[in-house]
């Protein structure tokens, strides 16, 4: 099962692509490491991201997303922004699309520690989150 990890912030979409293969994960080499919108106001931007976003998981064969889901008060809530980008990944026609909240990741991600240090993975450092997620998903089945 091949996972895309996607954490919203502001106007980009941070990802990171992995599999799972006999309790081994495997880090997919992707051709971007976040999708970013120009004028999130502009409904053509909107769409070019959409486009791109489902372009880039159908050519990864990408077989679900999981998006970090994000507070909606508060002082760590995601901006407005950042839920039309959900929307705009939810609302792609085939694509297997869940939004996991932080506590599910985090008792995850206790039950199956990383065996190695993200500095050790090859990623960029803002991409930890992506990865995260889409780690903590593999063994949430």
């Amino acid at each position: 099962m091949k996972i895309c990890g996607v954490e919203l912030k502001g106007n980009d979409a941070v990802i990171c692509l992995l599999s799972l293969s006999e309790s081994v994960f495997h880090i997919s080499d992707c051709r971007v490491s976040k999708l970013s919108v120009t004028n999130g106001n502009d409904t053509q931007s909107m769409r070019d991201f959409q486009f791109s976003f489902a372009k880039l998981m159908a050519d990864y064969q990408i077989d679900k997303v999981v998006i970090r889901q994000r507070q909606t008060k508060g002082k760590f809530a995601g901006g407005g922004f950042g839920f039309k980008l959900e929307a705009a990944i939810q609302l792609i026609d085939g694509l297997d699309v869940t939004v996991v909240p932080p506590a599910d990741l985090k008792e995850s991600l206790k039950r199956n520690p990383l065996m190695i240090k993200f500095k050790e993975t090859g990623l960029k450092q803002y991409q930890e989150e992506a990865f995260n997620t889409a780690y903590a998903c593999l063994h949430m089945r």
